[in-house]
């Protein structure tokens, strides 16, 4: 944000009170292009709108569940509908904010906002391509949201911070099976595929970074050369990854089985870490690895 900032002085940055021990560097060395919106999220996009019709290039805060859903109508109805260059960062995808409990999980971002079409969806799985996405889109003449990890450590190498719109990144090889996943569950998936290999599965695993545009010309070709396929992501199953895998599939006619492994059940009132909700969801890599063999096996009894 701050090289980007430096090199455009249309960039200003709002928060909706969230962000502390993050942003002070950009608000130090920008003061008069940072603004803290409040708990007002409607408001804030309300405001970002207004500013980007002004010749501005706003970006804003919050935890995902608030910067994408709160605000929903505001989005559909300010940038989207109007074509406006504000940027939306979704913070704390999935079950990032675990112990927080189920009003902060990120779960329906992607699902919810994949449906405005002229909303570019970024979904970066590790920093590196949290950058290369930022770069690669800081020029988009619309809208864009980013539903972005917490963890700004943990490097996917087999991924190289690769990004392009509209493609996706094959991380793994494999003929037996097709992994595709996004986010940072793109790691359990990787182990996962590490873990197949043990049992003679040879997965190839591929990471799905953007939606509008969908990669589907990759996803087809992907498609097309696996029998089994697999989607990995820690959303609710309605409309997100698993929605435009099997639109693909059925629109392209290929003879290919998809089994999604998704968020299926609402909240029962418990919480818990990152890993844990992934373990109850059946995302975790113990869980991908015996849903891929119960799976093989199925298909080659």
């Amino acid at each position: 944000m701050c090289r980007l900032a430096a090199q455009d002085p249309r960039i200003v940055l709002l928060t909706g009170d969230l962000g502390y021990m993050v942003m002070e560097p950009f608000q130090r060395q920008f003061p008069d292009r940072f603004f803290n919106a409040g708990v007002a999220e409607q408001n804030m996009i309300g405001l970002a709108t207004g500013l980007a019709e002004a010749g501005f290039l706003p970006y804003t805060y919050s935890i995902a569940a608030f910067a994408a859903l709160r605000p929903f109508e505001f989005i559909r109805n300010g940038p989207v509908m109007h074509n406006l260059p504000v940027r939306i960062v979704g913070m704390g995808a999935g079950f990032e904010y675990g112990h927080a409990g189920p009003t902060h999980y990120g779960t329906e971002d992607i699902a919810v906002l994949r449906t405005l079409n002229g909303l570019t969806v970024v979904i970066p799985a590790d920093p590196a391509q949290t950058t290369a996405a930022m770069l690669a889109t800081s020029k988009l003449p619309g809208p864009v949201y980013y539903s972005l990890g917490k963890d700004d450590r943990a490097v996917l190498p087999e991924l190289g911070g690769q990004f392009e719109l509209g493609r996706i990144q094959i991380v793994r090889v494999g003929r037996d099976l097709a992994m595709v996943t996004m986010g940072s569950l793109a790691r359990e998936a990787l182990t996962a595929a590490s873990e197949l290999a043990v049992h003679g599965i040879e997965s190839c695993v591929a990471v799905v970074s953007n939606f509008n545009p969908d990669p589907v010309d990759d996803l087809a070709d992907l498609l097309a050369n696996h029998s089994q396929v697999i989607t990995v992501e820690a959303q609710a199953l309605s409309g997100g990854l698993a929605a435009c895998v099997g639109t693909i599939i059925a629109s392209h006619g290929l003879a290919c089985r998809l089994k999604p492994l998704a968020v299926r059940t609402p909240p029962d009132g418990t919480s818990g870490s990152q890993q844990d909700r992934w373990r109850k969801h059946g995302l975790d890599r113990a869980s991908i690895v015996s849903s891929v063999l119960t799976t093989v096996r199925a298909a080659y009894p």
